[in-house]
């Protein structure tokens, strides 16, 4: 481990976010303050001193209260092909890691540059063939604005986070409008339930929401407590059958490659939010090996492959996307399946089908 070469890296998670301990309780004045600072934000948009209009079709928002990744990009992707099933004609907006360069809303394709556009838009646009229209943009209501302008039938859009992006104006479904806010969470938990910086929440743990959406095997007690008296849907995902990254389509079932290679012959790389996750659940399906777990939305180069001694590596889709000029032959990519409870999709449709409640009058 120790002579491999680390690709560029991003900022990565404090390990004190995880348990209370001397730093997070130095830090938790700070906690408070921005908990001040959070609460006068959500005042100023309960407020409407803006006057900001709404958009005029619904939005479903994934999004989380846990700074980094708990999942969401497979959830999004589920969503809308789960809507395309039921008839509708969704689109996508997302923030775009990388993106913050750009002067105006750009459209993502699954040719386009992750690091233009951000890696998980692309990863979307790969995944769903680029069947569903995506934009990037700081500015979500700017990006909403170029989707409709350019796909003008489209007529639920799915945002990928921002629950915090409060001038995105909308109407939850609990409170009896038709856009609806998902909040994901992982096996993590809130950590130290601290905001930030002493802890990794963006906001209190007590935030309003249509439904959480529980990914991996959280704690129970953890759960419940979370949980107590909320709607909350479990999506178990499962990894799907590798296939070579320069020859996609050369594939080899996890099984096999189990039975092909031996443990110390075996490295799994992630740049995610929770690579973890990753790492458990190739060995809850028999693949042992080395892990190397990575800052999200890191980025890669050959020689970082190259400096790793394996006969197989195995990586995420969401690492795939970056390594399109990599022709690595021991580089596996494991795709990540996921399907949305018919429970769930039954009360996603009963929300939008709801009239739009900015034409009622009074």
């Amino acid at each position: 481990m120790s002579s491999i070469k680390p690709p560029k890296l991003s900022r990565q998670a404090p390990k004190f976010w995880e348990r209370r301990g001397p730093t997070s309780l130095l830090l938790w004045p700070l906690s408070k303050a921005y908990g001040l600072i959070v609460r006068a934000r959500n005042l100023i948009a309960d407020l409407d001193l803006g006057k900001q209009e709404a958009a005029h079709v619904p939005i479903i928002i994934v999004g989380n209260i846990r700074v980094g990744g708990t999942g969401k990009t497979p959830i999004v992707i589920a969503l809308a092909q789960c809507l395309s099933h039921l008839g509708y004609k969704p689109g996508i907006i997302s923030r775009g890691y990388g993106a913050d360069a750009q002067s105006q809303p750009l459209q993502v394709h699954s040719y386009s540059n992750p690091n233009i556009v951000g890696d998980e838009p692309v990863l979307i646009a790969k995944r769903t063939e680029d069947h569903f229209p995506i934009w990037v943009f700081p500015k979500r209501n700017k990006s909403i604005q170029a989707l409709l302008q350019h796909s003008p039938t489209v007529d639920v859009i799915i945002s990928d986070d921002g629950l915090q992006h409060n001038s995105m104006k909308r109407w939850p479904a609990r409170e009896g409008g038709r856009d609806i806010e998902f909040v994901v969470r992982d096996q993590r938990g809130e950590g130290n339930g601290f905001l930030l910086p002493a802890g990794p929440l963006r906001e209190p743990a007590n935030r309003e929401r249509d439904a959480t959406l529980i990914t991996g095997a959280p704690a129970k007690s953890v759960v419940d407590e979370y949980c107590l008296g909320r709607r909350a849907f479990s999506l178990s995902g499962t990894l799907g059958t590798p296939y070579q990254l320069h020859e996609t389509h050369n594939t080899k079932s996890l099984q096999e490659i189990a039975n092909t290679y031996l443990p110390n012959d075996i490295t799994a790389v992630a740049a995610v939010g929770n690579p973890q996750r990753f790492f458990d659940d190739l060995q809850n399906l028999g693949i042992h090996g080395k892990c190397i777990p990575l800052p999200d939305h890191s980025t890669y180069t050959a020689e970082f492959f190259t400096s790793i001694t394996a006969q197989c590596i195995l990586i995420t889709e969401k690492d795939a996307v970056k390594c399109v000029d990599i022709t690595d032959s021991r580089i596996w990519v494991v795709p990540m399946e996921l399907e949305i409870p018919k429970s769930m999709a039954q009360w996603m449709e009963s929300i939008l089908q709801r009239p739009d409640p900015k034409r009622y009058t009074l």
